[in-house]
């Protein structure tokens, strides 16, 4: 068990953060009603629609983007608790703002790249395999999430800094969680 005391509710997660609920619960009920009606097209008619498989498989895709700032966000990304629970608070919180700085830089990168590949994709007007729409329409939202994930991992950072430790949790260590 963790003598660690709960987060105030400056550490917390943001009030913000309800932008990427909402569109965790559109992107699934949009996939949902997607994959139901090609089911029903399906056992009834015995072919499918061609473009849900294309727009499934964007939706995923931005979902897992979507659901990755929210991590961010609410300090659940993937870590190893043994290290990042281990040790002293402020140990833990100087692992929690490395791991914070390293996914902004990240995505940082992955936003400031991924902006050639959209367009590439415009200048050269690619279209999608399955559908034929401008290929842009599904790369313009890398970009986009990566940048929105960059700037809530820096909020996280912003977060984990203005956190105070107290000095008896600073020097003395706590015991890992099971």
């Amino acid at each position: 068990m963790s003598s660690t005391p709960p987060p105030s509710p400056s550490e917390q997660e943001p009030r913000s953060l309800q932008f990427e609920d909402w569109l965790t619960v559109i992107v699934m009920a949009a996939l949902a009603l997607i994959t139901f009606a090609n089911v029903l097209v399906r056992y009834f008619t015995n072919s499918s629609f061609a473009w849900t498989e294309e727009i499934s498989v964007f939706l995923m895709i931005a979902l897992a983007l979507i659901a990755g700032s929210a991590a961010v966000a609410r300090d659940q990304h993937i870590r190893i608790e043994y290290f990042a629970e281990g040790g002293s608070a402020l140990r833990s919180k100087r692992l929690s703002m490395l791991g914070a700085a390293t996914v902004a830089v990240l995505f940082g990168v992955i936003a400031v790249l991924s902006v050639r590949v959209v367009w590439d994709d415009y200048r050269f007007g690619e279209t999608s395999p399955g559908i034929g729409v401008p290929q842009w329409w599904y790369s313009i939202w890398l970009p986009v999430f990566s940048a929105l994930i960059t700037l809530r991992a820096v909020g996280l950072f912003i977060r984990r800094s203005r956190s105070k430790v107290d000095d008896s949790e600073a020097a003395r260590p706590q015991e890992p969680q099971a």
